[in-house]
């Protein structure tokens, strides 16, 4: 089969991938780059398990063809700690608000939470909620993550891995 070379930077590394058409951008980071926090789930991008972020949006890597990221600044939750191994103030508070659960739906809860909170620093209890949907966890009620969320919202400058 024919493949075609992308370029794409995760997690700020530059990569050259040479990729099939059909394959999807979660296919590419975990198959290819050995990535193995996007998790594949449902794989008819109903469950968000395999969020990251493109360019700084959250998108389905189950559903995005990995030629789209072509260019693209890609995300995951390996990219999130900081290069001293600090973990940012989102994974931090998912681990002291026990937010945490089997950790299955944890990376892409934490990217969504990431990318809502880089465009809002204040968002309601609604605004993190409509953030979070489509992303399904079975262990828990989202009351947990949701105060997660909220305990980074509330902390100024708490955004960076300073």
């Amino acid at each position: 089969m024919n493949k075609s070379l992308i370029e794409l930077s995760v997690n700020g590394d530059r990569h050259e991938v040479a990729v099939q058409s059909h394959w999807t951008l979660l296919e590419v980071l975990r198959g290819e780059l050995g990535l193995t926090g996007p998790k594949e789930a449902c794989d008819m991008g109903t469950c968000g398990a395999c969020t990251v972020l493109m360019d700084g949006k959250p998108v389905l890597s189950c559903l995005t063809l990995a030629v789209e990221a072509h260019g693209k600044q890609i995300t995951t939750i390996e990219g999130m700690r900081a290069k001293d191994g600090k973990l940012h103030a989102l994974q931090e508070a998912f681990l002291n608000f026990g937010a945490v659960q089997c950790g299955f739906c944890t990376p892409g809860m934490i990217l969504a939470g990431k990318a809502l909170l880089d465009g809002n620093e204040s968002p309601s209890e609604r605004e993190i909620r409509k953030a979070l949907a489509g992303h399904f966890c079975r262990c828990t009620g989202y009351a947990k993550i949701v105060e997660a969320i909220r305990s980074v919202a509330s902390r100024k400058g708490s955004m960076t891995n300073e």
